[in-house]
């Protein structure tokens, strides 16, 4: 039984990492990416959720997309040396948890499958080109505790009504 909710989320602001790479160097490459924003969180005083790392990808590139590890920080937060900053606008997203336990995989054919048959449209940003025809737009919701061999994380994927 597929389980999701739609939900429209605040403009944020949010600092921490960027990686840019193809699917075939997501291991080992964009983990340490993900652990080196975990490591340096401390640096980020103003977290809204210091308990939650957001994994934004954008699939603007062939073969693969650019994935921002970044944590939600309010204005007062400046960017540390070697960090990016970057803007998400207000969007409304379906919302999706995937278990621990379960295949990843699994989780996003079974979110593919909801929305092809939904009154909704995913979200493409104006002069934007996207390689990712399904999803190009993922946003992944990781607790900081999770089982980096068996997470569990919240996925927004930002849509529209047709």
């Amino acid at each position: 039984m597929f389980n999701c909710k739609i939900l429209t989320l605040p403009a944020y602001r949010a600092v921490g990492l960027k990686w840019e790479g193809t699917f075939s160097e997501i291991v080992p490459d964009l983990k340490k990416v993900i652990q080196q924003c975990e490591d340096r969180a401390n640096e980020l005083e103003y977290r809204e959720n210091p308990s939650v790392q957001l994994g934004l990808s954008y699939h603007v590139i062939e073969n693969g997309f650019i994935h921002y590890a970044v944590y939600k920080v309010s204005e007062e937060q400046e960017i540390p040396d070697g960090m990016i900053e970057i803007r998400v606008p207000e969007w409304t997203y379906v919302k999706t948890t995937h278990e621990k336990g379960k295949d990843i995989k699994k989780t996003y054919e079974e979110l593919h499958q909801w929305l092809f048959a939904s009154d909704y449209t995913i979200v493409k940003e104006p002069d934007v080109e996207y390689y990712d025809p399904y999803m190009p737009i993922k946003h992944e919701y990781c607790p900081v505790d999770h089982d980096p061999n068996d997470p569990h994380f919240d996925i927004y994927i930002p849509i529209v009504k047709n």
